[in-house]
C-alpha cells in the first residue's frame, strides 16, 4: 500500500456563506437547477465518487478519497438545491432543457473503470463545474448566491488538486 497524503482536507479553508437568496428569480433559478441535475452538475458528481469508489475497494486509500470527495459534493448539492427553492424553483434533480424540464440521469456519466482513466475523468468533470459556476458568478447579480457559487469553486478546486495528487501517485508514467 502507498502512503499518501493528498487530502489534508476535502473542503476549502473558511466558513460556507449564508444560503439566502435575495429574492425569487426564474433566471437564476434555472442556472442553479442545473447544477443540481444538469450534465455537468453536482448529482453527477455525487455519482462519479460513489462508483469510484466502490469499484477502486482494491485501492483504499483511493476509495477513501473519493468517498470523502462524494461527500462534500452532496453538500452542495443540499446548498444549490435550497438556494433553487428560494429563487422560486423546484429543487428536482432535474434542469432547464428546450423550454421544459429533463431530469438528471445516470447515462450522464462515463463510467472508466482504470484508476487513470477514472481519475483524469473526474479532473475534467471537476474543471468543467468550475467554468461553468465561475460563468454564472459572473452574470448572477444575487450576492450570495455568487458567493455560494465562488465558496463551492474553491471546493472543486481542492477535489481537483487531490485527483491529481492520486494520479501523480497511483498511475505510472506521469
Amino acid at each position: 500500500m502507498e502512503d499518501i497524503s493528498c487530502a489534508a482536507s476535502y473542503t476549502a479553508a473558511g466558513p460556507y456563506p449564508e444560503i439566502r437568496a435575495e429574492g425569487k428569480n426564474q433566471r437564476y433559478g434555472q442556472a442553479i437547477l442545473s447544477n443540481i441535475g444538469g450534465g455537468v452538475s453536482e448529482m453527477g458528481a455525487v455519482a462519479r465518487y460513489l462508483y469510484g469508489r466502490v469499484t477502486q475497494g482494491g485501492r483504499p486509500e483511493v476509495a477513501e478519497c473519493l468517498g470523502h470527495i462524494a461527500m462534500v459534493e452532496m453538500h452542495h448539492l443540499s446548498i444549490f438545491s435550497e438556494l433553487a427553492r428560494q429563487l422560486g424553483e423546484d429543487p428536482r434533480l432535474w434542469s432547464p432543457f428546450r423550454g421544459g424540464r429533463r431530469y438528471w440521469t445516470p447515462e450522464y456519466l462515463s463510467y472508466p473503470r482504470r484508476l487513470e482513466q477514472l481519475l483524469r475523468y473526474a479532473i475534467d468533470e471537476e474543471r468543467a463545474a468550475i467554468r461553468k459556476y465561475r460563468q454564472q458568478a459572473l452574470w448572477i447579480k444575487d450576492k450570495n448566491v455568487v458567493e455560494n457559487l465562488n465558496r463551492i469553486v474553491e471546493d472543486e478546486e481542492v477535489h481537483a488538486e487531490i485527483l491529481i495528487c492520486l494520479l501523480k501517485s497511483y498511475c505510472t508514467g506521469l
